[in-house]
């Protein structure tokens, strides 16, 4: 016989529960930065590999061009990142950081650092439950 699954059994629901979690977490101190979640992924993304082009940010986020163009273009009314088109091929848009964007780095830098203390948590066990998660993901965009 099958095991009925509660709500608390589903492993989406314990994933989805504990990203809203961080998120709530997280949500302060991106307020003192002025950015929103979204923006930190593309500032993080960016602080990695000083330029990209908008298809590259788009992999590397998981987003499509729809949600990522008129993220871009607030940031780039905040001053925090500029777009510029390709000379070789005016199709392909290269994002850059802005010295204020580049600024925010060293401001952000607790955000991680933020999670591991409010998680209760090793920083070992949550290198491993991260992972665990990105093999799950892996494991589930190849099906």
């Amino acid at each position: 016989m099958e095991k009925d699954f509660t709500l608390e059994d589903h492993l989406c629901f314990s994933l989805y529960a504990s990203s809203r979690a961080i998120l709530r977490m997280y949500q302060p101190l991106l307020k003192k930065l002025d950015i929103t979640y979204p923006q930190y992924l593309v500032l993080q993304a960016l602080w990695e590999a000083e330029k990209q082009t908008i298809k590259q940010l788009g992999e590397t986020l998981d987003l499509d061009t729809g949600t990522l163009t008129p993220l871009l273009k607030r940031m780039e009314a905040k001053q925090l990142i500029s777009r510029q088109r390709s000379k070789e091929d005016e199709r392909v848009v290269h994002v850059t950081l802005t010295d204020q964007g580049e600024a925010l780095k060293q401001e952000a830098a607790c955000i991680p650092l933020a999670l591991v203390s409010s998680s209760g948590m090793s920083s070992e066990e949550i290198d491993q439950l991260n992972r665990l998660v990105k093999k799950l993901t892996t494991n589930l965009q190849q099906r």
